[in-house]
């Protein structure tokens, strides 16, 4: 099934008949779709009204420097900021993540938006596209955070999705512009890259998202559409049995592959449950790619939202207020 993109504030014609198709099964939001609190809980429900399914709305709301909505919203702070505060004291550093992670949740529930994509739980070894996005460069200190993050969303009726499966913290290169090759064995990587993921599963994380990253000496493709990483060891070995999403098709590393639709086969194949198609100029092909396949689309319907307050309900509940004056470096919220 396939997640896709819309080009801005409101739904076209066109994005409505998207919606219409049986592989549709959700939305994923960018800066383009945000004016403000309120646009985006209209077009989320526009979203609804248009599909003749329930949909998964989505959006990446890390902190940092990925946070797509932001008027209106809690200037989160990066992962990494809680590093050093765990050095100084542990456990307040895992409470503060825990917080940051119900206050990130509960204000894109509020908003009429099911999941944000989080935690990252990639290791802070330099990685262009990771930078900051990371908790720290220590597997066990990325375990425990990760378990602190996962309660976090899970106390405000959030699902959590864990990626980039299985590390994307570890080689250099940007998979939105180059390739990633990541040499390896699966050994070393079980001892140091894997480590969040098994905690954040042991921790009820419900999702994952592949990474678009070549792991030679475990299978010769990209993680994303590797039935080895996939089915074998993700499954398989570590027992997950939540929803697989592909990362965006649309990125350069994911070119490897082919075209449009030997992309998506690829995924499809190897395991994933999900194709994410972020770009709305690839989304017409990507509709056709799929014909004739079989497609589960209520595998998503765990991941939809329920029982959110609303922002009225959210602005009074004492949580929020604390949260707000706990977290470091969280302003710019428009009550």
């Amino acid at each position: 099934m396939l997640v896709i993109g819309v080009s801005g504030l409101e739904l076209t014609a066109q994005e409505r008949d998207w919606l219409q198709h049986d592989a549709v099964a959700g939305v994923i939001l960018f800066t383009r779709n945000f004016a403000s609190r309120q646009q985006v809980a209209e077009l989320s429900a526009a979203i609804r009204e248009a599909a003749p399914r329930p949909q998964l709305i989505c959006v990446d709301q890390e902190g940092g420097r990925v946070q797509r909505f932001r008027e209106g919203y809690s200037a989160l702070p990066p992962l990494q900021q809680f590093e050093a505060q765990y050095a100084q004291d542990p456990q307040q550093a895992l409470a503060m993540a825990e917080e940051h992670a119900w206050l990130m949740a509960s204000e894109i529930r509020a908003s009429g938006v099911d999941l944000s994509f989080a935690p990252v739980v990639d290791l802070a070894r330099g990685n262009r596209a990771i930078g900051d996005r990371a908790f720290a460069a220590d597997p066990q200190v990325v375990a425990e955070f990760t378990r602190a993050y996962v309660r976090g969303m899970h106390s405000a009726e959030m699902a959590a999705t864990l990626k980039h499966f299985p590390g994307h913290g570890s080689v250099l290169e940007d998979t939105h512009f180059d390739d990633a090759v990541d040499p390896r064995p699966l050994e070393a990587l079980r001892a140091e890259d894997l480590v969040p993921f098994v905690a954040g599963i042991d921790a009820g994380a419900d999702a994952m998202m592949m990474a678009h990253v070549v792991y030679p000496a475990v299978a010769p493709e990209p993680a994303g559409y590797s039935r080895r990483w996939i089915e074998e060891i993700l499954r398989g070995e570590m027992g997950f049995r939540g929803v697989v999403f592909s990362d965006d098709i649309g990125m350069a590393a994911a070119f490897s592959a082919g075209g449009v639709k030997a992309r998506i086969d690829d995924h499809l194949d190897a395991g994933c449950d999900v194709v994410l198609v972020c770009a709305p100029k690839l989304v017409e092909e990507s509709l056709r790619a799929v014909e004739g396949r079989m497609l589960n689309t209520a595998a998503l319907l765990g991941l939809i939202g329920r029982g959110a307050l609303g922002w009225d309900g959210l602005l009074a509940d004492a949580r929020y207020d604390a949260a707000q004056s706990r977290l470091p470096a969280t302003s710019g919220t428009v009550a």
